[in-house]
């Protein structure tokens, strides 16, 4: 993914990206697709649930074997896991599998919503944290429950813009603009995100990257729409860092008023 050059890399933890665009690995309609979206969307780390890495796969493989490992870079998530106990036995299976130090931590607390539960998480992110894990955490847009687990150490807090899969986009920017403007660690909006301009928007309130997978997995045109989320990307993280006008009640002419020249009538 091109980036401008006075763009420093993102920094989580000891992993550097250049992409800012992070994609998920499910829901695809086959795997060639998922190849191929996962390169159009120029992303440089992938999702990858430890609990379904055999689902829709061919039998004696896994969806590991169709990955590029000197392409991307894995992140093992928790997904599917309802406990705090669950959370931890799951992303050591995904280190002792050796796919990665990092993990995106789930604790889902409702099966319709799958929102979080902020009290699994807290406890499986302690845990996870003293083991040496790079955690990656999953949360609600409540800026107290990002803070509190800012404090546990987590390299990263990943609110949601909206419930997963929803492609309802950003719920509540200002939220999300509380957790930025407090945050010590990286803010990747993950969740909910449906087009392009979810993923722009989200940049230019500030969000170091996004997650997202269903917004590309069940598009119409997958390929497609992870290239336009690529761009969508890059384009909120320059406008972001451009910085933008202030919004005004009136109008502002875009041409000088002052030193016109007067055209005396005949």
């Amino acid at each position: 993914m091109m980036t401008p050059t006075d763009d420093p890399p993102l920094e989580i933890g000891p992993h550097s990206f250049q992409s800012r665009l992070f994609v998920g690995t499910g829901k695809y309609r086959d795997l060639d697709v998922m190849r191929d979206a996962l390169a159009a969307s120029g992303t440089e780390c992938v999702t990858v649930a430890v609990r379904r890495m055999q689902l829709g796969v061919p039998a004696g493989k896994s969806l590991l074997d169709y990955l590029d490992r000197e392409r991307y870079r894995l992140l093992p998530n928790t997904a599917g896991c309802f406990t705090a106990d669950d959370a931890i036995r799951t992303a050591r299976l995904g280190r002792e599998a050796g796919m990665s130090d990092m993990v995106k931590l789930e604790v889902l607390g409702d099966p319709d919503t799958l929102l979080p539960d902020p009290v699994g998480t807290l406890e499986a992110a302690a845990v996870l944290v003293k083991e040496g894990f790079v955690v990656l955490c999953y949360t609600s847009d409540d800026p107290v429950v990002a803070r509190r687990l800012e404090d546990l150490g987590v390299a990263a807090v990943m609110p949601a813009g909206a419930p997963i899969g929803s492609g309802q986009g950003i719920l509540n920017p200002n939220n999300i603009r509380i957790i930025l403007e407090r945050a010590r660690v990286p803010v990747l909006v993950d969740a909910g995100v449906g087009c392009a301009s979810d993923v722009t928007r989200a940049m230019e309130l500030g969000a170091h990257g996004v997650l997202l997978n269903t917004g590309i997995a069940l598009a119409v045109d997958p390929v497609r729409m992870a290239r336009a989320m690529r761009r969508a990307c890059q384009a909120g993280r320059d406008s972001f860092r451009a910085g933008r006008i202030a919004k005004r009640l009136y109008a502002s002419a875009s041409s000088p008023t002052e030193g016109l020249i007067e055209f005396a009538g005949e």
